[in-house]
């Protein structure tokens, strides 16, 4: 069967007219906003940073396709929702995928195929992984036009569930199954990604913890040697080991404490203070007062400041601790400086589910860290793409996947003339003005 005879039969005829259906519509790409992130991406320069990582140990002379040509190929279709290697296989074809890869999008040559981009991921050593995570930190710090007085970075980790034999993959009761326990770290006030790490799938230790920490504070403090910053996370980031570490280098921590039997004695009086008050004023659903005392484990060098959050309602008291070196009343530190952590969890979501950052399916750990490196790329991509939209606009507070219904996922024909490119959009796409909106202020961010 040729393309004049292919058509969909059975369909119902709309007010007496037949629909005949055939597949000869020419170029066209259910993917036309991909060019608007092309523009981002040629000022985020990030498949340039990844791939000035790497070693290529091809014949230049007989490459069809470059090492930034191929991430910029899995990065571009992770954002537009193909997260598989096994997409590429149909869009590397696409019309679209090869204008934003920089090819001519009818005689211009294939994007690479899955076989090809699939060896490209087994190819980083640990050594070229480490490079990217170093290249990342520097593109964070880059990000800024001006240099911060002081920043607030949130670390959490998150259940990334595994359904084979991959390296690092452990059995977690928690998690209900073999997964990987990755580490995220973000910038509070920005959302931009500092740093990504894969790691086996258990509880990070404080120690653990210290040595990531390290390693991003040390190549964030090359950029910004006079930078001051603040780590903010839950309560197994709160060791001595986190605490000691920033505290050696002039840094500040606010973080979860969980509780123990001595913390426990320490805010029995606290407890029943509250319970008293709830009991004895005005009928409340809930009272809640916050407490602050010096404390030292056994574990810890010196005494630290522990601020309670202890709350009564109907069903009894409860206390929450942190511990904390920023100064400020025990009220403020914990409602708008730690609670506001919550945010994190959305950051973790726009990475783990809109990008889909989980797809960790290949062996080897170092294949699946590079991944994460692409998919990182994706949420960079979306991001720029999201901060590009004017601050009153609902476009600022939409999720990923809302941004690429919007402006990636849009139906274009695309025609190759002899001197320009002509892309046909939909005359009735709705987000006209705001996508040219867009592409005009992303060419006024600086390269």
């Amino acid at each position: 069967m040729t393309n004049d005879t292919l058509f969909l039969p059975g369909l119902s005829p709309v007010e007496r007219h037949e629909i005949h259906a055939s597949f000869d519509g020419g170029a066209l790409s259910s993917n036309g906003g991909v060019v608007v992130l092309r523009e981002a991406e040629r000022r985020l320069k990030f498949a340039d940073m990844i791939a000035a990582c790497m070693s290529d140990k091809r014949d230049q002379a007989n490459i069809t396709h470059t090492q930034a040509e191929m991430v910029s190929e899995r990065m571009f279709a992770i954002a537009c929702g193909h997260e598989d290697c096994n997409d590429m296989a149909t869009l590397r074809d696409d019309p679209a995928m090869k204008m934003a890869c920089d090819r001519l999008p009818e005689t211009g040559h294939a994007l690479a195929s899955q076989p090809t981009l699939s060896r490209l991921e087994n190819s980083p050593s640990l050594r070229e992984l480490v490079r990217m995570g170093i290249g990342l930190i520097d593109l964070f710090c880059s990000s800024y036009k001006k240099v911060p007085g002081h920043i607030m970075l949130d670390i959490d980790d998150t259940p990334d569930m595994v359904h084979g034999e991959q390296q690092l993959s452990l059995f977690n009761t928690h998690s209900g199954g073999y997964c990987f326990k990755p580490i995220h770290i973000y910038d509070a006030a920005t959302g931009k990604p500092v740093f990504i790490l894969l790691r086996p799938g258990k509880r990070p230790s404080s120690k653990e913890a210290a040595r990531v920490l390290r390693f991003v504070i040390r190549h964030i403090s090359r950029n910004w040697p006079r930078v001051s910053i603040t780590i903010r996370g839950d309560g197994h980031y709160g060791g001595p080991e986190v605490m000691e570490l920033l505290e050696q280098n002039g840094h500040f921590y606010i973080l979860g404490q969980p509780g123990n039997s001595r913390l426990k004695n320490i805010s029995q009086v606290w407890c029943e203070d509250v319970a008293v008050r709830r009991v004895t004023g005005k009928p409340k659903e809930k009272i809640r007062r916050f407490f602050q005392t010096l404390y030292g484990a056994k574990s810890w060098s010196k005494k630290r400041k522990v601020i309670a959050r202890v709350e009564a309602t109907s069903q009894g008291t409860d206390v929450r601790f942190i511990v904390t070196n920023l100064p400020g009343r025990g009220k403020n530190l914990y409602e708008k400086t730690y609670c506001r952590r919550g945010n994190m969890e959305n950051l973790i979501k726009e990475h783990k589910l809109y990008t889909k950052s989980d797809r960790t399916s290949c062996h080897r750990w170092q294949a699946n860290q590079f991944r994460l490196f692409l998919h990182t790329g994706a949420y960079w991509l979306l991001l720029n793409l999201r901060g590009a939209a004017p601050k009153r606009s609902r476009w600022r507070t939409a999720t990923f996947e809302t941004i690429r219904c919007a402006f990636l996922k849009i139906a274009v024909r695309v025609s190759e003339l002899k001197s320009r490119i002509k892309l046909a959009f939909p005359t009735a796409y709705p987000y006209q003005n705001m996508l040219a909106l867009l592409i005009h202020r992303i060419h006024a961010q600086s390269p």
